[in-house]
């Protein structure tokens, strides 16, 4: 007996819980040391106490009567009936306590063992457990992406929000029904299901996740693309017990890659294909036309003076153009071409096969004829003219860099041909290409080298001989080259935009020359410049005319400016107003080239002209063509009831000046009486005065003597 209580006594001093022993009255009659502990009372203050002692104050009525309910039945109810309290210490500090009550029969009756076990920290940590599913089921509810779980059967035991919404099942009707009825998804191009993801992610090694694009089939049958990654869902021994899909609607995302790649491949303005998407078509069709030994051809169109457009009436009308011009380039080819815009206003088209190369002309003057219409533009009536350039696979080129190099060149050919026409590429076209380069490369040097010299022809009066005037012409010296064509560098100046500084240089240096003329006592006259289109277009071109004439002193009487008919017609309206405001500064105003254009005797009406300068084209051959001689003829006549000046140029035999004078036309100018010279030669030329009253009265002579005759003049004074 005393063995078996020193064993009782020992497993009562070991166990990790304080256990207390109670007599029916509720006192303590035993403690062991884990009680010390818990509620660090020393065991001779419990013993005679009643156990409500460990019990907060609050609490021990109730405490009360649940003990008192054990001991008046203690073998009704469940061995071991738990009760979760709140046990108080010595210092009044509380901590929550498990109290497993168990009856102990003894020859005093029934006594009750109290185990009773400090839970503070397994409480901490459920609420910790708690914590956590609460934030994760919050993250889970909150984010943007769908959440699946299933089971290892691949039953569905959780849906979040989203996924409900993105599925059409809500989690009533989803959860315990199969992954591949909840969870349907289709290849996007092939329309074949995809596999059980169930069955990819269990295939995986432990923790390794699958991404996917795919379509997802919703209850409701609508279609949806989704992002989706499955992984397995593993125990803490590493056993796969489920997995979790999450995944994502990417619709928005995929479109906004195809309109990004759209956008990669197309022109934003006219929706056509751009240069790279061109280059991979041209590509493929080199290709298929090597296998079949066909032909393609590849056409370069440039818009003829479309800047104007863009300065004049801007860059929104512009676009509006280019727009249009798209709209009939389409329309004019077959649906197997492809229409191009490379850039500004150049358009590249593939034919994508021909059988003869004039089915390339044929198509390009089609063309031609298409854009020649007038475009209704926001209240403008615009004509636009194109230059076409064509190369032929495979006599121009193997591949499309190259093919479309030697369409470009030929474009430039067509321009320099007259515009508004097509050329097809040929060999030599290299070679000038080189050359205009070569031009272009010099030409930006050549106002700071100061290689260009102005020379001066006069305009004479027939009547009297007198000179009236002079048009000053640019002249360039290379250094290399020598003297340089007019003819051979203007082109390029206007197409590479140096027009307008060479413009401005040529205004400001005939300025200074009147001035220095005017300081030396030479004669006064009026001294004409042709302007260009650019420089006619520049939204500066009315203060540099002010600013010349105010850093040179002349007055502006003395100033002309030539402009063709081409260029003050292309967009009448606002030419009126710039051509009002060079009149209110007091510049003097002339229509060069006329009868070569498609003036409108309307706006000649309206226009603020001085004088209409007759082109030589049609001077040329007045007394042996009847035509030319008529139109001649009409025009003097024209300005006579318009009350503007007339002056033909490139006059160059006395029956030519005998002619105009008889149609009373006396101001001419040309190798008749002078070709263009240098500055210091026209003061000489002034100087012979009065002697030219007869020149009309000479004998005829080609220009070249008429030249020669003019400089024994010279040399004799």
């Amino acid at each position: 007996m005393d063995k078996e209580k020193a064993l009782f006594q020992g497993l009562f001093e070991a166990s990790p819980d304080a256990l207390i022993v109670v007599d029916g009255d509720g006192k303590i009659i035993l403690a062991n040391r884990q009680t010390e502990k818990a509620f660090e009372y020393e065991r001779a203050e419990l013993i005679g106490q009643t156990i409500e002692c460990l019990v907060p104050e609050r609490l021990r009525s109730d405490h009360l009567k649940q003990r008192l309910l054990f001991q008046k039945a203690p073998h009704q109810r469940p061995m071991g009936g738990a009760l979760t309290l709140c046990g108080r210490r010595k210092d009044g500090s509380e901590f929550s306590v498990d109290i497993l009550l168990s009856p102990i029969e003894s020859e005093e009756g029934t006594l009750v063992l109290a185990a009773i076990r400090d839970i503070t920290e397994r409480n901490r940590v459920q609420a910790a457990l708690h914590e956590e599913r609460e934030r994760s089921r919050i993250t889970l509810e909150s984010i943007g992406d769908a959440v699946l779980c299933t089971d290892t059967e691949g039953k569905i035991q959780y849906l979040n929000k989203v996924a409900e919404e993105m599925t059409a099942w809500p989690s009533s009707k989803a959860l315990g029904q199969p992954l591949t009825r909840v969870f349907q998804l289709v290849e996007d191009n092939s329309r074949d299901t995809v596999p059980l993801t169930l069955e990819l992610a269990l295939s995986e090694k432990f923790g390794k996740s699958l991404t996917r694009h795919s379509v997802l089939i919703r209850a409701d049958d609508k279609e949806v693309s989704i992002k989706y990654t499955v992984a397995p869902i593993s125990d803490a021994a590493g056993k796969t017990i489920g997995v979790v899909i999450v995944f994502s609607d990417i619709s928005q995302t995929l479109e906004f890659t195809r309109q990004m790649a759209y956008l990669a491949q197309h022109d934003f303005l006219t929706n056509l294909p751009n240069r790279m998407l061109l280059n991979d078509r041209l590509t493929q069709a080199i290709g298929l036309a090597n296998r079949s030994h066909t032909q393609l051809a590849v056409l370069f169109l440039d818009l003829d003076h479309f800047k104007y457009i863009n300065d004049s009436l801007g860059h929104g009308i512009g676009d509006r153009l280019l727009q249009s011009v798209a709209q009939r380039l389409v329309a004019c080819v077959r649906s197997s071409d492809t229409v191009s815009r490379n850039g500004g206003d150049e358009f590249v088209i593939l034919l994508a096969e021909i059988e003869h190369l004039e089915d390339a002309r044929i198509s390009a003057e089609k063309i031609i004829a298409a854009l020649n219409d007038p475009h209704q533009i926001s209240g403008y009536t615009l004509q636009v003219s194109p230059s076409i350039g064509i190369s032929v696979y495979p006599n121009h080129g193997q591949n499309a860099e190259t093919l479309i190099k030697n369409a470009d060149l030929a474009m430039y050919h067509a321009k320099d041909s007259g515009r508004n026409n097509v050329q097809f590429f040929t060999p030599d076209l290299t070679l000038r290409s080189v050359e205009r380069q070569s031009v272009e490369s010099d030409l930006r040097l050549a106002l700071e080298r100061r290689e260009f010299d102005l020379y001066y022809q006069p305009k004479v009066d027939l009547t009297s001989g007198a000179t009236i005037g002079a048009e000053a012409l640019l002249r360039w010296r290379h250094p290399e080259r020598g003297l340089i064509s007019p003819a051979h560098f203007i082109a390029i100046a206007e197409d590479s935009g140096l027009i307008i500084p060479i413009g401005r240089w040529v205004m400001r240096s005939a300025c200074r020359q009147m001035q220095i003329w005017r300081q030396s006592g030479v004669p006064r006259v009026p001294v004409s410049v042709n302007v260009s289109a650019l420089e006619f277009r520049s939204p500066h071109f009315l203060d540099e005319v002010r600013t010349i004439l105010a850093e040179t002193q002349v007055e502006p009487a003395f100033l002309e400016l030539e402009l063709t008919e081409s260029v003050l017609m292309q967009h009448a309206e606002a030419t009126i107003g710039v051509l009002t405001e060079l009149k209110r500064i007091g510049v003097r105003l002339t229509i060069d080239d006329f009868g070569t254009g498609y003036s409108s005797l309307s706006y000649l009406s309206y226009f603020p002209i001085d004088t209409l300068k007759i082109d030589q084209s049609f001077v040329h051959e007045i007394t042996t063509h009847a035509y030319n001689a008529a139109i001649v003829s009409a025009v003097i006549g024209m300005c006579e009831g318009l009350r503007r000046e007339v002056i033909a140029e490139g006059v160059e035999t006395p029956e030519q000046a005998a002619f105009l004078l008889g149609q009373h036309c006396p101001h001419v100018q040309g190798y008749y009486c002078s070709p263009p010279i240098p500055a210091a030669d026209f003061v000489q030329y002034l100087g012979l005065g009065g002697r030219r009253t007869a020149l009309v009265l000479a004998p005829a002579c080609e220009p070249s003597e008429n030249r020669r005759r003019f400089q024994r003049r010279r040399m004799v004074r």
